[in-house]
């Protein structure tokens, strides 16, 4: 009988260990994730609005669709541009699908 009440008593002496060892892993992954998931999402977020908010008329824009137009109207209140995607078609799209803005020229270049 003292066998086993004696391996109960070892392995209550053992369990604050691993529970040190089980806050630490769990900080390592808290870190593995904020530094390689969180913070270059984050990012890449706060690029694409400025991005938006610096979309000025007459610019040449990239749609996620893979439309190139030029910027023809910005409507403050609704977040929505027209794009003139050449003489005869002008569209309307929110402003949070434009990709990129190109250099001048680029579309003439096409």
């Amino acid at each position: 009988m003292s066998l086993f009440i004696s391996q109960a008593h070892a392995a209550g002496e053992a369990a604050p260990q691993e529970g040190f060892s089980f806050i630490f892993m769990m900080v390592i992954f808290a870190a593995i994730f904020y530094f390689m998931i969180y913070r270059p999402q984050a990012k890449r977020t706060k690029e694409h609005r400025n991005l938006m908010d610096n979309i000025g008329k007459g610019d040449e824009i990239l749609t996620q669709g893979g439309l190139l137009g030029r910027v023809v109207k910005i409507s403050a209140e609704n977040e929505y541009i027209q794009i003139e995607l050449n003489e005869n078609n002008v569209i309307s799209i929110k402003k949070s699908f434009v990709t990129a803005v190109l250099p001048k020229g680029t579309i003439k270049s096409i």
